[in-house]
């Protein structure tokens, strides 16, 4: 369990998809309900995301917002990296290149 102080990871892997993203988001929301500091999403392990893994990504960095936290990605490969570009999500969400990088700005 978080004690606030730190920032939440979610690593999801293989497929972020309409029968994946139900399960996922109640796993991001009950996580990021536990960490004021915000949440870190690594995506090194997906291989693939779909309209509704994109919603769930959305709706965590619009909660992590509200609350006063951040919100990073990272580890997007070329595909899915590809997908937040024409999705148009590259420009409203914080994205660094690895895990690492991301927890670097939570201090």
């Amino acid at each position: 369990m978080s004690d606030g102080s730190h920032p939440v990871l979610v690593a999801p892997a293989g497929r972020l998809d309409a029968d994946t993203s139900g399960e996922f988001e109640k796993e991001v929301m009950e996580k990021l309900g536990a960490s004021p500091r915000g949440m870190v999403m690594d995506f090194s392990g997906l291989g693939y995301v779909s309209s509704a893994g994109l919603r769930v990504v959305l709706l965590a960095a619009k909660k992590a917002k509200a609350a006063g936290g951040a919100f990073v990605l990272c580890g997007l490969s070329p595909s899915i990296k590809e997908v937040f570009k024409i999705s148009g999500f590259l420009s409203i969400l914080t994205v660094d290149p690895d895990r690492q990088a991301a927890l670097a700005r939570f201090g």
